[in-house]
């Protein structure tokens, strides 16, 4: 399905025409209307526009999250030039990087957010920039960069309309419109590439499976400079006409206000996330009786939770802006579907190819995830075509899974996840989706670690408050013996959890906190 309009301007220009009194972005503190976000926006690209950003231009976004990050997004958008958000959590090495991968020519930061000082930390990567881009001059360290601006410090425009204006109606849905960043549990950043008409089609075509429309008030709590946060939060309420909740930094006692006083509908994200909020002293006495189904079970009261695996695991990438297959969240499968991610979407292709030969796989048989369709990126930074995708146009996800006959796909985890132990094959998805269930469990990670004597062996990170033994025979029951884990990781403290700055799990410190601090129990025991 191809969205119509196809283009970010043209999208904001319709919302305020149908929906221009209807709030689009909510904070605690702060509100802008459709009519006022296409206003606002469109007033900010003539700033833009007068200090020399165009079609060709990158312009990196270093803020949280709030009205005037969605202000300042939208109107390096509409003009043609690309965004590229740039997470809050990165380092000045790291943030280094991705300015250098996607080229950015102009810089927007914060001044500070949560102790961290931007324009300094931009300073330690090129020394004097902000001096150097001012004068005119580029910085070798980041050669790219033109200019460095603070959130607040753009001047006012000295551009007539009539310039913005032809520029937006210069931009067509086959022009970039964003680069988000991805990085795997064990690899290095990736710029994803992603036009107008792609990310927009991506979006709309996901919709009703997310049970998202027009009169919604959707909580996400992901930041915007992750895709979850971008395509999930952002780009939705943009192309449903909906109303956006969001936050800089979720803290339960002012996310819960915020919940409670804008009627909240949809609360998606990471499960985990709804967990959490869920586990805080204050939420049994929230009301929170606008919530949908199709909403994270965890925040929905006990007697509206689908069954574990009843509904559909909603599976996409950055690569494809978000899902590009599911079920509707609001129903529940057919019991011999319970735990697949549903169905491709219109338009989405998927093979499953032998990882070795690259050769189509039967149905039912496991093997690497390959995608082609419109919702798929343009390109990845820094790599050539004949890099990204194989032969016959498909991109190679290094994701594990297989297509049933009945064209459900199920989803068994990331190549480089995939381990033996004793010569037998375990995916970690199976595992964690088997300890899920256990009552008292919030979250669970399962990796390959190495034991004292040199063997391979099942590790597990599991929060909760249950002893390792009860969690060992939760898993004896329901595995096969190589499966269970004999490496055990067991807190209360969900901070334990070692993440990257892209806030995906670092499989790298999971195993090492799993070797030197789990605790061992005999293989073929459990208690």
């Amino acid at each position: 399905m191809t969205p119509e309009p196809g283009t970010l301007g043209a999208l904001l220009a319709r919302n305020a025409s149908e929906h221009g009194d209807r709030r689009a972005v909510v904070s605690p503190d702060d509100a802008v209307t459709h009519g006022q976000l296409d206003q606002r926006s469109r007033a900010l690209s003539a700033r833009l526009v007068a200090a020399g950003v165009g079609k060709s231009s990158r312009v990196g976004l270093l803020m949280a999250n709030g009205v005037d990050w969605v202000v300042l997004a939208a109107a390096v958008m509409r003009i043609g030039a690309v965004l590229v958000p740039l997470s809050t959590l990165l380092r000045p090495p790291e943030l280094a990087l991705q300015l250098q991968a996607a080229g950015v020519t102009e810089l927007v930061v914060a001044a500070e957010h949560r102790g961290r000082r931007y324009p300094a930390e931009v300073d330690s990567i090129a020394p004097g920039v902000a001096e150097r881009t001012a004068a005119g001059r580029r910085h070798p360290a980041l050669p790219a960069l033109r200019a460095l601006w603070s959130a607040d410090a753009l001047a006012e425009a000295s551009v007539a309309p009539e310039m913005v204006e032809a520029l937006e109606g210069a931009v067509r849905p086959a022009d970039d419109l964003v680069v988000l960043f991805t990085s795997g549990s064990r690899g290095a950043p990736k710029g994803v590439v992603h036009t107008h008409g792609g990310a927009l089609r991506a979006t709309a075509s996901g919709l009703a499976s997310r049970c998202i429309g027009s009169d919604d008030r959707l909580y996400i709590p992901m930041p915007f400079f992750w895709t979850g946060g971008f395509g999930g939060g952002l780009l939705t309420v943009l192309v449903a006409g909906a109303t956006l909740l969001t936050e800089a930094v979720p803290e339960p006692d002012r996310t819960l206000a915020l919940l409670e006083r804008e009627r909240v509908t949809v609360f998606r994200g990471w499960p985990d996330q709804a967990t959490r909020l869920a586990s805080h002293p204050r939420f049994a006495s929230a009301d929170l009786g606008w919530l949908r189904p199709g909403s994270l079970p965890g925040v929905l009261p006990p007697d509206r939770r689908p069954a574990p695996g009843a509904r559909a695991n909603l599976f996409g990438m950055t690569e494809t802006c978000g899902p590009y297959c599911g079920e509707r969240l609001d129903t529940d499968l057919p019991p011999a579907k319970h735990g697949s991610c549903g169905r491709p979407f219109e338009g989405m292709e998927v093979r499953i190819v032998d990882p070795a030969t690259g050769m189509p796989a039967p149905a039912g048989v496991t093997g690497e995830i390959r995608l082609r369709g419109p919702n798929l990126m343009r390109a990845i930074c820094g790599r050539l075509r004949s890099e990204t995708f194989d032969a016959d146009g498909f991109y190679p996800t290094g994701d594990l899974g297989s297509l049933d006959a009945e064209g459900y796909l199920w989803f068994f985890g990331r190549l480089d996840d995939m381990f033996k132990v004793a010569g037998a094959t375990v995916y970690p998805t199976e595992v964690e989706a088997a300890l899920s269930e256990v009552e008292g469990v919030r979250q669970v990670l399962v990796t390959d670690v190495r034991r004292p004597d040199g063997s391979d062996a099942v590790g597990a990170f599991a929060w909760t408050a249950l002893p390792v033994e009860a969690l060992a025979d939760a898993a004896r029951a329901a595995l096969s013996a190589f499966k269970v884990p004999t490496v055990w990781y067991v807190t209360n403290e969900a901070d334990d959890l070692p993440l990257l700055a892209s806030g995906k799990v670092d499989k790298g410190g999971l195993r090492q906190l799993l070797e030197r601090q789990g605790r061992l129990l005999p293989r073929g025991k459990t208690s």
